[in-house]
């Protein structure tokens, strides 16, 4: 097997249909992976280590969003029917929490409650924009950090009470989050809903927050 080096890369070229295998073979099992030289100079020559993929290794962050390729990350989403219990109440997703606020009617919110993925998006859509919402007797500004603190909430009763949910949550982990749309949202930036996700991600690995099997 010949070594060629280059400013940016080491390239092996295989001399031998054994060699050709054992790159193939190794190629396989490595693609997308990122190596780590190392810094030791002790004059027996190279080692390279791999750290694993590269969006791992490099902890690239993950966009959640419910159209995501992985079904995992999908089901991070607000729009993932993914059960619990809030304040005594049924929410079949955090989207059909949120959205329902919107309504005064109690009917409303539950009939919205009982929704997931865009069903839910929509039902917030024909509410349309609401200055103030109310909830638990307290009147809320629409986009505000009382608003957000909902939210939080939410999701944490999410993913405490759903364990499918908190294992798609933690098998993300050490990856930063973002949330990028089309359009961000008034009520509650990307920026925000990131920081919740990752937030409850941190304190279930830590223990500070525990499952609660509901």
């Amino acid at each position: 097997m010949k070594i060629l080096w280059q400013d940016e890369r080491l390239v092996l070229v295989p001399e031998s249909a054994a060699d050709a295998e054992t790159i193939a073979a190794w190629r396989e099992t490595h693609a997308g992976h990122v190596l780590l030289v190392d810094g030791n100079d002790d004059h027996r020559g190279l080692e390279l280590a791999d750290l694993g993929e590269q969006e791992v290794a490099c902890r690239e962050p993950i966009n959640v969003i419910s159209t995501h390729p992985d079904e995992g990350v999908r089901m991070i989403s607000n729009f993932a029917a993914a059960p619990f219990v809030l304040d005594g109440r049924n929410y079949r997703s955090v989207e059909g929490f949120w959205q329902g606020l919107k309504y005064e009617d109690e009917a409303e919110r539950r009939r919205v409650a009982g929704l997931d993925g865009r069903a839910a998006k929509r039902a917030g859509q024909d509410r349309g924009w609401v200055e103030i919402i109310t909830y638990e007797g307290n009147s809320i500004r629409a986009g505000s950090p009382e608003h957000w603190e909902l939210m939080k909430r939410a999701c944490v009763a999410k993913f405490t009470q759903c364990e499918v949910a908190r294992a798609a949550l933690l098998a993300t982990a050490p990856r930063p989050f973002e949330h990028r749309t089309r359009r961000d949202s008034k009520e509650i930036p990307g920026v925000i809903m990131a920081d919740i996700w990752m937030k409850i991600r941190q304190k279930l690995l830590d223990g500070s927050l525990q499952p609660n099997g509901s």
